[in-house]
C-alpha cells in the first residue's frame, strides 16, 4: 500500500512510519524543512516537502496515495485549529473514494469524567473538550463519509524515551530536584506504547473499511502520582505535592489537565482489529526502560 502521513518527522509519527515500512508499505511523508526531510528519509520514507499550510501539496500527495495518516499536531500552538481544518479540506478531498483516512485525535476530547471509563459513544462537544481543535478535527473527518475513515483517540503516549509530558516531568525535576505532582496525584491518566500504537494504526489501514472512533489505550491506566514517582527514581529526586491553587496561578487549565481523569475502555479496538498491547507498563519503561538507558 502507498501510504501519505503527515508528522511522521514527530514522535508518534516516526515511530508509526518504522512500522509501516517493515510491513513492506510504501511510505510519502510531508517534511516542512530541510531536517524533517533527511529524518523521514532516514526512516525509509520519500519526503514531501511543505507544511499543514501548503493545500496545494497535501491534495496532490493524498490523491497520488492509497491511504492518508494525519499525525502531524501541536497542541502548544494557539492557531493550530486554523491551520488543520484547511489542511484536512485538502486531504480528504485529494483521496479516492473508499480509500482509508486515518486522523490521529486524543482522549482529551472527552469531558473530564473523574475516574468513569468511557467508550466511544460517549457524548463529547467543543464546550466540554479538553483539546476542542481535535474535536472539531474530528467532526470534519468524521464527515467525509466517502472514505474509510478511523479516528483514533489516544491514551498518553509513551516509550521510546519520548512524551512531551514526561519529557517535561523529567527536565523539572532534575532541574529543580523535585518531581511535583497536584492534589493527591490519584487521578488515572490512560496511556498507550507508542510501539503498541503504531501496530493498531497497521491493522486499521489494512482492514477492510474504516473504523469509526476508536480509542487506543492499555486497559491499566496510571495514576498521575505513580507517573511521578517513576519520575522521582528515575531521576534520584524526591517527590511533593503542590496544591491546585497554586498549580492552577503557575500552570493555567494546564492544572486541570493534569489532575483530570477520563479512563478510554478500549474494548473496540481489541474488538475490531485483535489488538493487544504487548509494551511495558508506563511506570517500568521509565525506572527500567528506554527513559532510564536515555
Amino acid at each position: 500500500m502507498r501510504i501519505f502521513i503527515t508528522g511522521a518527522s514527530g514522535y508518534f509519527g516516526g515511530v508509526l512510519t518504522e512500522h509501516l515500512i517493515s510491513a513492506g508499505h510504501t511510505v510519502e511523508a510531508l517534511a516542512r524543512s530541510d531536517r524533517a526531510g533527511a529524518r523521514v528519509a532516514e526512516l525509509g520514507a520519500t519526503p514531501v516537502a511543505g507544511g499543514l499550510a501548503d493545500t496545494g501539496v497535501l491534495h496532490e500527495a493524498a490523491a497520488r496515495n492509497d491511504a492518508v495518516v494525519h499525525t502531524a499536531v501541536d497542541y502548544g500552538d494557539p492557531a493550530m485549529q486554523d491551520v488543520e481544518q484547511p489542511a484536512l479540506d485538502a486531504l480528504l478531498t485529494g483521496l479516492a473514494d473508499g480509500r482509508p483516512f486515518v486522523y490521529t485525535s486524543t482522549g482529551m476530547v472527552y469531558p473530564d469524567t473523574k475516574g468513569r471509563p468511557v467508550a466511544e459513544d460517549e457524548e463529547v462537544s467543543e464546550q466540554t473538550a479538553r483539546q476542542p481543535h481535535k474535536y472539531l478535527g474530528e467532526r470534519r473527518v468524521l464527515a467525509a463519509t466517502n472514505l474509510a475513515v478511523t479516528v483514533v483517540r489516544a491514551g498518553l503516549i509513551y516509550g521510546r524515551g519520548g512524551s512531551a509530558l514526561l519529557q517535561g516531568l523529567i527536565a523539572g525535576a532534575r532541574a529543580q530536584g523535585v518531581a511535583t505532582y497536584v492534589g493527591d496525584g490519584r487521578n488515572t491518566w490512560s496511556t498507550v506504547h507508542v510501539d503498541d500504537l503504531a501496530a493498531l494504526y497497521a491493522a486499521v489501514l489494512t482492514g477492510e473499511e474504516g473504523g469509526g472512533v476508536v480509542n487506543a489505550a492499555t486497559r491499566t491506566g496510571t495514576a498521575f502520582r505513580e507517573m511521578v514517582e517513576a519520575v522521582a527514581v528515575l531521576t534520584g529526586t524526591r517527590t511533593a505535592s503542590m496544591p491546585l491553587d497554586q498549580a492552577t496561578q503557575l500552570f493555567g487549565d494546564l492544572a486541570r489537565t493534569l489532575t483530570g481523569s477520563t479512563p478510554l475502555d478500549p474494548s473496540r479496538a481489541e474488538r475490531l482489529y485483535g489488538w493487544k498491547p504487548a509494551g511495558p507498563s508506563l511506570v517500568e519503561d521509565v525506572t527500567r526502560g528506554s527513559y532510564a538507558a536515555a
